[in-house]
């Protein structure tokens, strides 16, 4: 399929430089920048967080309702 496209001259200038120097065309090196940019949305998309979570019954009693600031010293102590 043919289509147009308009490339900046001095982006065009330096991928056919870098064409020439690979030995390679014009077409080959956008086709390439097209399937990698589809392949890095495409691992971007499909990425799910793993589940880290662990057993236990959610936040000691003695935590609820403190501060950031608290609940920070009540899990390092001396070691700020």
């Amino acid at each position: 399929m043919k289509t147009t496209v308009d490339i900046p001259d001095g982006l065009l200038g330096e991928v056919r430089q870098l064409a020439r120097r690979e030995g390679t065309t014009l077409k080959a090196l956008i086709e390439e920048g097209l399937r990698s940019v589809l392949a890095r949305r495409t691992e971007m998309e499909g990425y799910t967080l793993p589940d880290a979570s662990v057993g236990g019954r959610g936040l000691h009693p003695g935590a609820r309702d403190v501060s950031w600031e608290e609940l920070r010293a009540m899990a390092y102590g001396d070691r700020l």
